[in-house]
């Protein structure tokens, strides 16, 4: 999909403030709503299953629940789907997700095909990365997340339907057996990476709840192990993760070993310097037992030369963190350039010749606007561009 559709408009009858969105309760929350309506307690469970397992868009779709319930559901629950604006790349390679929400605002999800194993596993088979807020406010200098400022959190449902949206765009996909006239039911996605568009920790309780229903049997059913959550260095919530009865993974956009790179280029880095966050991660550690992954962009002349190969070795030694390295993907409008693959290697050389378990991610999408957040400033332009003017 590369045409380019308007923005949603917002629907005047919808408040959010009124009407949660069903995808964003919890299977408790849901069945303690049907005992207030009186309604028996398998009610919920036809639900979840047309939500979560046939990816149900609306009420009308639920076709063995009462109309009388389905009408009192609607009234109580709102169910807006995200859609698709557009879709880069091909089926068999990286392919980014631009999606309009309920109130017009944009958000990527970046699908990501097998690879050798970047978190753990022994394969990333199909690998979803998701946003969590719509842009950002911490800054990194070289990302283009934030490039517009942050606008706001997402909630739960947002978080949890970019899994749903993708999955119902690749049922499309399918084609129907020749016997059975079905199509197969099996999920595209098996992982979850949380580091796409905002900071997801500082959108913690949304998080929280979202990963809550994508991790339980009653809803996406995707392993706590095969959900990693990335931060940019967010001491005291690193701390609070630590202490939730999850095991999610933990993945730290580190892109610098020593204060004053992170200062350069992380902004984040003035309020929790490595000291903070390097305590905060043994504090991790020591709850959770699970290696630590840190994110490492390559970025020519700023952070890749081989010498500052030892201090991220120490880090990572000291944490029994692995490291993957990310070359740059360009950002159009900031400076930022991708390291030679000669410069690339020579950083990997080095952290395993201070026997550092370094992968060095083969890209897959630096020509679809790969850099996170930069298919969506794109397209809020191209839109401001052709709206009609305004003046006199």
């Amino acid at each position: 999909m590369t045409s380019l559709t308007s923005r949603t408009a917002v629907d005047p009858g919808v408040s959010s403030s009124v009407r949660a969105d069903i995808r964003s309760q919890t299977k408790e929350e849901l069945e303690a709503q049907l005992a207030a309506l009186k309604q028996p307690s398998f009610r919920a469970d036809q639900i979840l299953r047309w939500i979560y397992q046939r990816r149900a868009t609306s009420w009308d779709a639920m076709s063995n629940l009462p109309k009388t319930l389905r009408d009192r559901l609607q009234t109580h629950f709102a169910l807006r789907p995200i859609k698709l604006v557009r879709k880069q790349g091909s089926r068999d390679t990286t392919q980014k997700f631009l999606w309009s929400l309920a109130d017009g605002s944009f958000i990527e999800s970046v699908l990501i095909p097998a690879n050798p194993a970047l978190y753990g596993d022994v394969s990333d088979r199909h690998t979803l990365c998701v946003s969590t807020q719509v842009g950002c406010a911490y800054g990194c200098r070289f990302c283009a997340s934030g490039l517009d400022g942050w606008k706001r959190n997402l909630l739960p449902d947002e978080i949890v339907d970019q899994i749903l949206a993708v999955e119902r765009w690749n049922d499309e996909q399918k084609t129907p057996d020749t016997e059975t006239g079905q199509k197969p039911a099996d999920r595209l996605i098996s992982n979850l990476v949380i580091m796409g568009m905002g900071e997801p920790l500082a959108n913690y309780d949304n998080l929280l709840k979202a990963l809550r229903i994508l991790n339980a049997p009653w809803g996406v059913g995707i392993g706590a192990r095969k959900i990693t959550i990335s931060t940019s260095g967010l001491a005291p919530q690193i701390r609070k993760l630590a202490d939730e009865p999850f095991q999610f993974r933990l993945a730290i956009s580190l892109h610098g070993a020593t204060d004053e790179t992170r200062n350069k280029i992380m902004p984040v880095n003035r309020k929790y310097p490595l000291k903070e966050l390097t305590a905060a991660c043994e504090y991790y550690l020591a709850h959770k037992g699970k290696m630590i992954t840190f994110e490492y962009i390559l970025i020519a002349g700023v952070n890749d030369s081989p010498d500052q190969a030892k201090p991220l070795a120490h880090l990572a030694q000291r944490l029994n963190a692995k490291v993957n390295l990310i070359p740059y993907n360009r950002v159009e409008g900031l400076p930022w350039e991708r390291p030679s693959d000669e410069r690339q290697r020579a950083f990997l050389n080095a952290l395993t010749k201070l026997k550092i378990t370094a992968t060095l991610r083969v890209e897959k999408g630096h020509d679809i606007d790969a850099a996170c957040g930069q298919l969506r400033l794109k397209t809020e332009r191209e839109l401001a561009e052709t709206a009609p003017s305004t003046k006199p």
